[in-house]
């Protein structure tokens, strides 16, 4: 027996609750159905990109910097791997370093030559996801005059690419040290077929 059956009224507190229940249902549904089309959600991302930049060439603000420097760090964390060789070979070390014995596992440690498949730290679906949405929001402050701060641009955006190039290149030295490529290359293999 529900409240409207009764003769209570719901409280708008409880209006609210459903109303908010109801939109956040919503939108998890328009994104699981979007979940399996890659190629169009980048595409989709990419236009939006454009229409911002647009939006800042024809505005003449100062929006872009905050906004490539987040996405930088979420393509640096989509290029590494959710458990870092590095900070494993730390640990062990620090734990030999004090005294302990060094834990061994029955399971194959990282000095194997088994197979691993590489996870990374921030899966694509988040990666788009999150860089889609800071897009929006930025594209959203460019229509309100309190977020155009006047900078010197042109530092800023040298300071983007000597970041962009040193975090990048530390990146790719890591993927050699510890042997890992964040890309599925080549051809996959197809099971089950001949």
């Amino acid at each position: 027996m529900s409240a409207t059956d009764s003769g209570v009224e719901p409280s708008p507190v409880q209006n609210i609750s459903a109303g908010y229940t109801r939109i956040t249902r919503q939108y998890q549904q328009i994104l699981d159905r979007w979940t399996p089309y890659i190629m169009y959600r980048w595409l989709g991302t990419a236009g939006l990109l454009s229409l911002f930049f647009l939006r800042i060439v024809l505005s003449q603000g100062w929006f872009i910097d905050a906004h490539a420097i987040y996405l930088l760090n979420l393509l640096l964390a989509f290029l590494q791997p959710k458990f870092d060789p590095s900070l494993q070979e730390d640990l062990l070390a620090d734990e030999i370093e004090e005294g302990g014995t060094p834990m061994t596992s029955p399971l194959p440690s990282a000095r194997d030559d088994e197979f691993r498949p590489f996870v990374r730290r921030l899966p694509e679906w988040q990666f788009w996801l999150s860089a889609t949405r800071a897009t929006l929001i930025a594209l959203g402050c460019t229509f309100f005059e309190m977020f155009d701060v006047p900078v010197y641009w042109p530092i800023l955006v040298l300071y983007f690419f000597v970041l962009f190039a040193l975090t990048m290149r530390r990146q790719i030295q890591h993927m050699i040290k510890y042997k890992y490529v964040p890309f599925d290359i080549g051809r996959k293999a197809r099971y089950g077929s001949r």
